[in-house]
């Protein structure tokens, strides 16, 4: 089976802090795969509360995952504190995907990185909806540079 592959940016941001708790260790003694989910998922509640929004209502509209990637590339171990460094890329109509990058504090070992597909939905009807306009801007504000026509760094990736 191929292993999944994709670059991080180079620039997050968002990040947050978790500690692995002994909940989130498996039987193998390290951090158990439906757990990484879960912190993950926390850490995206944490980016959603940074902007100002609880995922149940970001500008009129809540946001359900679509879609999840993780590629582990080291254990993590119970009372380990983690980094989670987020970005929102890949925009289009209805979304964008929020990447993610876990390291273990004190050392910087990356423990995990991936990407969640995020898809705006209307709340009543729960149909997918537009990204309001004035949400997609307060998410390219924490987009990582992207180059401009010149090659240059510092324009917004669209």
């Amino acid at each position: 089976m191929a292993r999944i592959v994709f670059d991080l940016p180079a620039q997050f941001g968002f990040s947050t802090e978790m500690q692995i708790y002994i909940s989130h260790v498996n039987q193998g003694g390290h951090l158990d795969n439906a757990q990484l989910l879960s912190l993950v998922s926390e850490a995206r509640v944490r980016f959603f509360q940074s902007l100002g929004y609880p995922e149940a209502d970001v500008g009129g509209l809540s946001i359900v995952v679509g879609d999840i990637v993780a590629q582990y590339k080291s254990e993590g171990f119970h009372g380990e504190t983690m980094c989670v460094e987020m970005a929102p890329v890949d925009f289009n109509r209805y979304g964008f995907d929020l990447v993610f990058r876990m390291t273990e504090k004190t050392s910087g070992r990356e423990v995990a990185r991936g990407k969640i597909g995020i898809v705006f939905i209307g709340r009543s009807d729960r149909k997918v909806a537009t990204i309001p306009e004035s949400i997609r801007q307060l998410l390219l504000q924490r987009a990582p540079a992207a180059p401009d026509a010149s090659g240059v760094l510092g324009a917004p990736m669209a």
